[in-house]
């Protein structure tokens, strides 16, 4: 069996991406919801998924998981998660005995620095700080050409990096304040915006608001593109927060970039250029030139990272 084609899986805390994949080329995909369901229904529709994967490429030879949670890598369990219903759930296991394939499973902000370093805005790079913003922020990093894991698989978890000691609470199952997740997130964003549209009654935003229609991340992002200062104000404020944590990542890991993606990355430079002047305002030298760059796989990356690491730890094992 080949390990060419594998099957990698992004679950998200909205959407399950599947694909079976050779590289970056998908071979076969899906897409399905998962927000919503309890832990035992997010096993069946992965089970399912992927054995519908496995029968439309039965040449397949193992299957990536990427979840928005802390994993214990060696053990196969996803341990918490933000914005999923998962806790000490062995997942490896529970799939792999039910589809007959290896699994291996990681951290969805890992998978996907993993691809954006094989194939993305990070090709060739050996350290690489990768952000996902969404629902929250995920982190991966690539240090030396391998993904840093910590000490049990946990490690990595920079959307939880403290950004304002007395800020907000976190969301979900963080106990935590003040972190970038909570302050500069696609929640962050459409929270802000909504202050914003209540502040500025004449603005874009305002008057979508005042038409009864929701203010949220997407409205402040398409606002934004469309030159609302209102909302590029927004975007001023996200961004900034955001270079706040990035400062800090270029100062302790001085990777060669930072990639940025997730569903907030839409407002490409609306988002990164404030982001970019406040690392170059904060961060020591010669870290302070650190790049910020929009990764360039998309909403595929996760996908694509996931079958990445299928392939590249059953080459590992020997498989």
């Amino acid at each position: 069996m080949s390990a060419s084609e594998t099957i990698g899986v992004d679950l998200g805390g909205t959407k399950m991406l599947v694909g079976v994949l050779d590289g970056t080329e998908t071979l076969w995909g899906s897409r399905e919801a998962s927000t919503g369901q309890s832990e035992d229904e997010l096993v069946e529709l992965l089970v399912r998924e992927v054995t519908e994967a496995r029968e439309a490429r039965p040449h397949a030879a193992a299957v990536g998981l990427g979840i928005p949670a802390t994993i214990d890598h060696d053990r196969g369990i996803a341990v918490s998660a933000v914005n999923l219903p998962l806790f000490e759930l062995p997942i490896r296991d529970l799939v792999s005995d039910r589809v007959g394939l290896p699994v291996f499973v990681d951290n969805d902000a890992n998978v996907a620095a993993l691809a954006e370093s094989l194939y993305g805005a990070a090709s060739g790079m050996r350290n690489v700080v990768m952000l996902t913003i969404g629902t929250g922020i995920g982190g991966g990093l690539i240090l030396s050409g391998e993904v840093y894991r910590g000490a049990t698989g946990a490690g990595a978890e920079l959307g939880h990096t403290v950004i304002q000691a007395d800020g907000p609470p976190c969301q979900g199952n963080c106990p935590n304040h003040g972190c970038v997740e909570a302050l500069a997130s696609g929640t962050a964003l459409g929270r802000e915006g909504k202050a914003a549209a209540e502040s500025s009654p004449d603005s874009a935003l305002g008057k979508l608001l005042g038409a009864g229609e929701t203010v949220d991340g997407t409205a402040v992002t398409k606002a934004a593109l469309a030159g609302d200062e209102t909302a590029i104000g927004v975007f001023e404020l996200i961004g900034g927060r955001l270079g706040v944590a990035c400062s800090s990542f270029a100062n302790i890991f001085q990777p060669d970039a930072i990639v940025v993606g997730g569903g907030v990355i839409a407002a490409g430079e609306v988002l990164l250029e404030p982001a970019r002047r406040e690392l170059r305002e904060r961060a020591l030298n010669p870290m302070n030139k650190t790049p910020i760059l929009e990764a360039t796989l998309g909403n595929d990356a996760g996908m694509i990272g996931a079958a990445a690491l299928a392939r590249t730890e059953l080459e590992r094992d020997g498989g």
